[in-house]
């Protein structure tokens, strides 16, 4: 005789069924239930991402980073729509900066993209980063492959742009796109080697009008600097593309190149590598999430990383035989 089926278990057969129909309203929800820490919603959560994962993998992923007011949001506004006027359907997660001291954020995205926010095929879910590693929000993974659960295929991972968010991402997406400000005689100077490595394309913005002459130097300079750093793929080398997502110029030479370095990985086989070593770096970080919970939430285990920790702090013990014995806890 089968076991009844709980109220639990209930709620994620409806979210499931409405996220295979595209309801947005369920994706926002769903989302919800994968970004909450309650236990009860944890495991439900992984229910609803098991049973839609026959749904995902067929999305296009893209990692968009870039400074602080280089237009990223401009720029995921300005693409959404052109590739939404292609018929495809655009699901936006924007990772914003969480207090570091309250744990709030400002969820300011859905404002910043006033023409993708306005359709009904996308979805922009902007999420608190919570400090987790590179400002990465923790559920993104399973977000993302909620959004392709519901049909969106197309899902543009926007990044905070500081700390290790460009690795985050790129760990976690098939295409890494980093956005660039006219100029580069300066930023050259302070660019990180690591950034460019990851990156399958630069693009520099702004290049509208008296800023086009300097955007075209800006990329003839990080083109050069790619040619001496040893590319991400043998399969590929990264271009650099000038465009401007005011005027919207260059916007859909962008979605080509994304495209030609799909159908490149593919040819190579490296598309499905990449896939795989996603899928296992997922579980690693998912293996971190859930040993840190461990020593939040077990109270004799929290009260003893206490005193640890306070041991440190006065010098009586130091860091490497603290972390043995926070360690040894686990066990």
């Amino acid at each position: 005789m089968a076991a009844p089926v709980t109220a639990s278990e209930k709620a994620s057969l409806q979210l499931a069924s409405a996220l295979r129909v595209g309801d947005r309203a369920a994706l926002a929800r769903a989302i919800t239930l994968i970004e909450s820490r309650r236990a009860d919603h944890q495991a439900q959560a992984r229910d609803l991402v098991q049973a839609l994962l026959p749904l995902t993998g067929k999305a296009v992923r893209v990692g968009i980073t870039g400074s602080p007011g280089v237009g990223k949001s401009t720029t995921i506004d300005a693409l959404g729509m052109a590739l939404i006027g292609k018929g495809h359907k655009v699901a936006v997660l924007a990772v914003d900066p969480s207090s570091a001291r309250t744990g709030g954020s400002i969820l300011g995205d859905k404002t910043r993209m006033a023409l993708l926010s306005a359709e009904d095929n996308a979805f922009i879910r902007p999420s608190p980063s919570s400090g987790t590693l590179g400002g990465v929000a923790a559920k993104t993974r399973e977000a993302m492959l909620l959004c392709e659960a519901a049909g969106f295929d197309v899902v543009l991972v926007e990044t905070v742009g500081i700390g290790q968010s460009e690795t985050a991402v790129c760990d976690m997406t098939d295409f890494f796109l980093a956005l660039m400000l006219p100029g580069a005689g300066d930023e050259l100077q302070g660019i990180k080697k690591g950034l460019v490595e990851l990156a399958d394309m630069i693009a520099v913005n702004k290049a509208d009008g008296d800023n086009l002459k300097r955007a075209k130097a800006a990329a003839a300079e990080y083109n050069a600097a790619l040619h001496i750093l040893a590319p991400r793929s043998e399969h590929w080398f990264p271009p650099v593309l000038t465009y401007s997502a005011l005027t919207g110029d260059g916007i859909d030479a962008l979605w080509e190149k994304i495209l030609a370095h799909r159908t490149a990985m593919i040819a190579s086989g490296e598309f499905e590598a990449r896939r795989r070593q996603q899928q296992v770096k997922w579980m690693w970080t998912i293996l971190e999430d859930r040993l840190h919970a461990r020593l939040r939430s077990d109270p004799a285990i929290r009260a003893k990383v206490k005193q640890t920790e306070a041991a440190v702090a006065n010098g009586r013990m130091t860091p490497a035989v603290a972390a043995d014995a926070v360690a040894a806890l686990l066990d």
